[in-house]
């Protein structure tokens, strides 16, 4: 997988940085072969988390997996830990670490290393954030106490990481929800890419909306596409659900039940919207008897004079 192969590299460059060497180079005898880091085997009741770790949940079913891995198969490749006092602080292998103390091990093999708090944080964030595993929350909430504590920039805390600062900027703007919906992400209730489609819109709005994607099962797609429709006309339908009829919410808050639309209003829209000069246009029926709305966007002067020019100076031409 294309990101374990650069999270992996991530932790060898770091650990080569704090090991002792200046660079990864110093991992590497006479002969050119990479030599391995010294381990040793201490007491596990030694052994303490990361404090800067970002990940809270671990699940429970893939813990158990690890530990029958390691049963059957031996720890293939030991944790990296700094000491502290006569404890050892975890750098990197948690997971292995929980694992073992599931088995009753009481030995666990290490690599030593030396690492102050601002590595032990990067390490952290690097070990973590591109896995799929470790929700966006506890993501986001380790990039923003990164930034409390040591200062820097968004783009720099990226580079340090070997991230996108786009991945950043993306995580720390998840922070903007109300923790309702935080906690909804890391109970994996909603996701990531749902409540991000959210962000634009006011917090009641987001709490509401988020509350028909979990019991409706809405897409990403789906909440994207109900969430620009909102904001764009002031309402918007629900996605739809197969033998029912479709609902909007209208710009009072209202839901109402419509009809599903047909392809006859679809045809009128794409021929208002020939007629308009391409621009977005919205024909809503909202009861048996014709009663709808037609909603025209325009996003600049230019678009608004041509459909004026359109639809009134026509108009009085004929008149």
């Amino acid at each position: 997988m294309a990101n374990g192969k650069r999270l992996g590299r991530g932790l060898e460059t770091l650990l080569g940085r704090i090991s002792g060497g200046s660079s990864p180079e110093s991992e590497f005898g006479t002969s050119g072969e990479r030599t391995a880091p010294p381990t040793n085997k201490i007491d596990i009741t030694k052994i303490e988390p990361n404090p800067f770790q970002p990940r809270k949940i671990f699940d429970e079913t893939e813990l158990e997996q690890l530990a029958q891995s390691l049963s059957t198969q031996g720890l293939l490749q030991p944790i990296a830990v700094r000491q502290v006092g006569d404890r050892y602080q975890i750098i990197a292998g948690e997971r292995r670490f929980r694992a073992a103390l599931r088995l009753g091990w009481s030995e666990m093999p290490v690599q030593l290393a030396d690492a102050d708090d601002q590595r032990m944080a990067e390490f952290a964030l690097t070990e973590n954030i591109q896995r799929k595993d470790l929700n966006a929350i506890e993501k986001a909430n380790a990039c923003a106490n990164y930034l409390e504590m040591y200062g820097g920039t968004q783009d720099e805390l990226a580079k340090r990481l070997g991230i996108d600062r786009s991945t950043v900027t993306n995580l720390l703007r998840l922070l903007e929800l109300p923790k309702q919906l935080q906690e909804a992400v890391c109970q994996e209730q909603i996701t990531a890419g749902h409540v991000r489609a959210l962000l634009k819109l006011p917090e009641w709005e987001q709490i509401g909306i988020a509350e028909k994607i979990q019991a409706e099962e809405w897409s990403v797609r789906e909440t994207e596409r109900f969430v620009q429709d909102l904001m764009q006309m002031g309402e918007a339908e629900l996605p739809k659900t197969p033998g029912q009829h479709w609902q909007v919410i209208d710009q009072d808050g209202e839901s109402k039940v419509v009809s599903p639309q047909s392809e006859q209003i679809r045809r009128l829209e794409e021929d208002f919207r020939h007629s308009l000069g391409g621009v977005k246009v919205k024909l809503v029926q909202t009861n048996e008897k014709g009663k709808g709305k037609l909603v025209i966007l325009f996003t600049n002067h230019a678009e608004f004079d041509h459909i004026y020019s359109t639809v009134c100076k026509s108009n009085r031409a004929a008149g």
